[in-house]
């Protein structure tokens, strides 16, 4: 039967002017095509189906819980469970891979450590290495109350300075030390 749609589709081809070794090799090309694009369905049917039979509610939400610890590398700002990229992906299959395997949340997050460093952690342990992290944010704060608490004492304290015996101001409009004596008539 195939034989025979294949010689009407060469007599067809032939008819058109088209050379019948080139329409031999268009129909080799298309039946390559067709089975490419056959074989293309057929993995995603196979991976389809491969998703399907591991779901396991329980899996997945130990997997999302422990993915959420883990901080993307890619993304920098996502955890693993909410990123999309294909890293994330794969880092995610490899917590579901030794989960499945029996290992504990620890030692996957060891796992993760040894293989990415400290920064794989979305929070990452106190260490030597992070502490100017977790202090950063506290001590920028106290420095900048700081230097805020010694401008408003300068400028109290200033204020006091810019008097002259008398109690008179020594600044002009402008608030810059005054070059002009006072008149007579202003001084008591």
């Amino acid at each position: 039967m195939a034989e025979r749609l294949n010689v009407l589709a060469a007599q067809s081809l032939h008819l058109r002017g088209i050379s019948a070794s080139s329409a031999w090799m268009a129909l080799r090309t298309l039946k390559a095509l067709w089975l490419g694009v056959l074989l293309a369905c057929l993995t995603v049917l196979a991976s389809t189906a491969q998703a399907q039979k591991t779901i396991d509610p329980a899996l997945d939400e130990h997997v999302n819980r422990l993915a959420s610890e883990l901080r993307c590398l890619v993304c920098q700002n996502q955890t693993v469970a909410d990123s999309q990229a294909p890293l994330a992906m794969q880092l995610k299959q490899i917590v579901r891979e030794q989960l499945a395997q029996g290992a504990s949340d620890q030692q996957v997050r060891d796992f993760m450590v040894e293989r990415y460093g400290d920064f794989v952690l979305y929070r990452p342990p106190v260490s030597g290495v992070t502490a100017l992290l977790w202090m950063g944010p506290v001590l920028l704060f106290a420095l900048g109350a700081g230097l805020l608490a010694l401008h408003w004492r300068a400028r109290r304290l200033g204020g006091a300075h810019n008097l002259d015996e008398e109690g008179d101001s020594v600044l002009d409009d402008d608030g810059l030390p005054s070059t002009s004596p006072k008149p007579e008539s202003l001084r008591s």
